[in-house]
């Protein structure tokens, strides 16, 4: 009985902090959007935080969209040639990457590289005291720090979402066309005709702009939250990365779901 009794305990502070941390992200939450006005009237720190978090991860996101795009490119037409319809490989290509892969490899790629970073930067901050001096002078570190680095995540990943499917459909033309010798009208015309810009490029952005407001907060919040110490930001980092990833995958099913069921 004690084991049970101490395994219900301990069953239950976990909630009791997780109800407890969710609620305190939420007002974290609110503070960043009360303090974006301050942070945009300062431009100069959000556009260094696009350069940041967007220009420096265009590298990782091109090469993987290109390799991901082979990959889909010489999958697709491995499987559609036994059917007869190789020239529709290229239909594969594009939908695949525009209603999934695109925003979901992206958003977990962004998380990798700058959400982590970000993390890590205001946890050293942290860690360091600058953002208790920063209170002592009057200066908001929600305006002047957090902010933005959320605002340049969030304005990021979109664009690095649509440059990551538009190599993935370079990438899957190579392959397709190039190497393999589809007709490349066939490739190109048959991607268009089933393409809709509603449905697909639209939701595709609308995936990537929530993916890019979820990680972007969860990398500030916890940066923000560690404990100032060596693991704490280790640890920070750590559940950035997690997190971020378990998230990116829950909102993919609930936001595809509702889209599915939008064109039904």
């Amino acid at each position: 009985m004690k084991r049970v009794a101490e395994l219900l305990r301990r069953i239950g502070a976990r909630v009791v902090d997780g109800v407890w941390r969710l609620g305190f992200a939420a007002r974290f939450f609110a503070l960043v959007l009360l303090y974006s006005g301050q942070s945009f009237r300062r431009l100069h720190l959000t556009l260094r935080e696009l350069w940041f978090s967007g220009v420096l991860s265009l590298l990782i996101i091109l090469v993987s969209g290109l390799f991901v795009g082979l990959v889909l490119g010489l999958q697709g037409y491995e499987i559609l040639q036994r059917f007869g319809s190789s020239e529709a490989t290229g239909t594969m290509v594009a939908l695949s990457l525009l209603r999934e892969l695109g925003p979901v490899l992206a958003g977990l790629l962004f998380a990798a590289r700058a959400g982590s970073a970000v993390t890590a930067e205001i946890g050293l901050m942290k860690t360091t005291e600058q953002l208790t001096a920063m209170d002592m002078m009057a200066v908001s570190p929600f305006a002047r720090v957090v902010a933005p680095r959320f605002w340049g995540g969030v304005i990021s990943m979109p664009l690095l979402a649509a440059l990551f499917s538009a190599m993935g459909i370079l990438g899957g033309w190579l392959i397709s066309v190039v190497f393999i010798g589809i007709d490349e009208g066939a490739y190109w015309s048959q991607m268009q005709a089933a393409v809709d810009f509603r449905y697909d490029v639209v939701n595709g952005v609308i995936k990537s702009f929530v993916f890019g407001v979820a990680v972007s907060l969860i990398a500030v919040f916890e940066g923000y939250d560690c404990a100032p110490t060596a693991e704490g930001v280790s640890r920070a980092i750590t559940r950035t990365v997690v997190s971020s990833a378990l998230t990116i995958l829950a909102l993919d099913f609930v936001l595809t779901s509702f889209m599915f069921r939008g064109q039904s």
